[in-house]
């Protein structure tokens, strides 16, 4: 008797990975082009492994992991670059007449006939995730072979610097450059470092917040690699005195991909940052903020206010931005206007005015936002408040009926309200503008394929004791292949959200120490940073050592 196959929604539930709810708002809200389990990946409601392990269970199709995965080059030699790339797939081992294929599509019949003709073999498949083939690819076809041919076409005259080398696209320095930043962009890097030393070059990526060497380059290839980043970022390529900033747009995989780019001038030569923003990712909603449901609602009312200014606060890299993004996103519709003045303009909003800051020729942040406000705008949003005057030009915004969005790096949401007194706003200023404060930091999320639940250690127990929460169990992750062996993939944001009320404000008019308010906040169940993040700790979300590693625990 035949066996009819169950569709793919039908096992997800089955399987108790997603819910039926889950299913049909999915179903419901995905574009007709996006297969349904990549909707639900994009949604975070299931990761890609655990679709993985459904889809073998319904194909009978053995799934493989390629971290460390021991791919032979003869192997490698069969199968062309161009139809790797075009079927989203990597070779792994010939036996006997058969060649096993990892592919991140197993039903894709196209690209096992195409693999047949052109290699002769009887194709076998295996399934495997789209991230784990893209760093195969990227390790096998790509940045060793330009490496190679990088470093024998250089070798000839390490002091001449041609137009070719630079601006062909076939030149090795080209396509290295190129997939030094796909491959920052396959493994979610935010930033890219280009760091000179005495005797090397090396390129550092930063993942989930954590800074690792991926791989040093001979030190004579420093000059090239540099000019070929100025080029694309359209900066002076003669000028190496004085620091530069740019903007390279590239599309990878056929998403777009932004790259600002940063440099700076060291002893050892010219140090290059890019900072990597995924266009496509679509972080720009509220409820994909990790906000505590109690915060969560103090926000929303604090946002639907008509004046007064909300200020996010943390120190760089936090996630201020996404979260200031995803406000002014829900913020938008065709009766608000919104202008923001940014430096730089990094997510291009829909409906929204956004202005760039431009130093050179005189538009800062406070002459940007006062011309704002003679264009009759209901909110603001600025960048960031660096100094006194962008600072009093936004209190009076706030107090002429201007909602005002903006970002300050101090550590937490009592320590702004010194901050901004310490700018030479007066007291009464502060106390009168100031809506409520968000205080962020981003810190690493247990991977979700290999995060395994454990008893919490004593110290653990003492810790959340302190702060009024009982624990038992944690969950920690052991280390796969999807999260490169770290036991982290993505990262998670921790807030704390200060609501100003009558009593605050008196405090700040009467010039009461920052202790009477941190009492004060105490008392109305203000969730500090590190009680959120503990919370998400109970939650199997993140570890202790990386709300300890972000947050003060007194």
């Amino acid at each position: 008797m035949k066996q009819t196959k169950k569709r793919l929604g039908d096992l997800l539930v089955e399987s108790h990975s997603i819910t039926k709810e889950q299913l049909h708002e999915t179903l419901s809200q995905k574009p007709n082009d996006l297969k349904l389990g990549d909707a639900l990946i994009q949604q975070g409601i299931i990761t890609e492994q655990q679709l993985i392990e459904v889809l073998e269970f319904q194909l009978g199709i053995p799934h493989v992991s390629l971290y460390n995965y021991p791919v032979e080059n003869h192997v490698i030699d069969l199968v062309p670059k161009d139809i790797v790339n075009k079927y989203h797939l990597i070779p792994l081992k010939i036996e006997n007449d058969r060649l096993y294929v990892a592919m991140s599509d197993p039903m894709d019949f196209f690209a096992i006939d195409d693999l047949r003709l052109s290699t002769g073999f009887l194709i076998e498949r295996t399934i495997a995730t789209k991230d784990d083939i893209a760093r195969a690819i990227s390790k096998y076809y790509e940045i060793d072979d330009s490496m190679d041919e990088l470093l024998s076409d250089i070798k000839g005259d390490r002091n001449e610097l041609e137009d070719e080398q630079i601006t062909d696209e076939e030149s090795p320095v080209v396509r290295l450059v190129n997939q030094i930043i796909q491959f920052a962009v396959q493994n979610r890097a935010s930033d890219i470092h280009f760091d000179p030393q005495e005797t090397k070059l090396q390129i550092r990526y930063r993942v989930d917040g954590h800074l690792r060497t991926e791989r040093s380059l001979p030190k004579h290839m420093q000059k090239v690699l540099t000019a070929r980043v100025k080029i694309m970022a359209n900066l002076n390529i003669t000028e190496s005195r004085v620091p530069q900033d740019g903007r390279i747009k590239i599309n990878s995989n056929l998403k777009p991909v932004d790259l600002r780019v940063s440099t700076l001038p060291t002893v050892y030569g010219e140090k290059m940052v890019l900072r990597v923003l995924d266009m496509s990712n679509n972080l720009n909603q509220l409820n994909k903020l990790d906000l505590h449901p109690i915060n969560d609602r103090r926000f929303r009312k604090m946002i639907e206010q008509p004046n007064g200014i909300i200020l996010i606060t943390g120190p760089t890299g936090s996630g201020k931005s996404s979260t200031l993004y995803a406000t002014l996103n829900h913020l938008n519709d065709e009766q608000t206007n919104i202008i923001t003045v940014e430096d730089p303009v990094e997510y291009r909003l829909e409906g929204i005015n956004q202005v760039q800051v431009n130093s050179n020729v005189g538009l800062t942040f406070a002459k940007g936002l006062r011309s704002i406000l003679r264009q009759d705008p209901d909110i603001v949003m600025v960048g960031e408040v660096r100094d006194t005057e962008t600072a009093e030009i936004a209190v009076r915004a706030s107090l002429t009926g201007h909602l005002v969005l903006s970002t300050l790096h101090t550590n937490d949401s009592i320590a702004t309200i010194a901050r901004l007194i310490d700018m030479g706003v007066e007291p009464f200023l502060v106390a009168a503008s100031l809506a409520g404060i968000v205080s962020q930091r981003l810190v690493r999320r247990v991977c979700r394929d290999c995060g395994e639940v454990e008893q919490a250690t004593e110290r653990e127990k003492e810790i959340f004791k302190k702060r009024g929460i009982t624990i038992t169990e944690v969950t920690r992750g052991k280390g796969c292949g999807n999260c490169n062996m770290t036991g982290y993939k993505g990262r998670i944001a921790l807030q704390e959200v200060l609501v100003m009320d009558d009593s605050i404000r008196k405090k700040i008019m009467n010039n009461e120490p920052m202790t009477a308010i941190r009492q004060y906040a105490i008392k109305k169940s203000t969730i500090f940073l590190v009680d959120d993040g503990l919370l998400k700790v109970k939650h199997g979300q993140t570890t202790t050592e990386e709300v300890l590693r972000v947050a003060f625990n007194e």
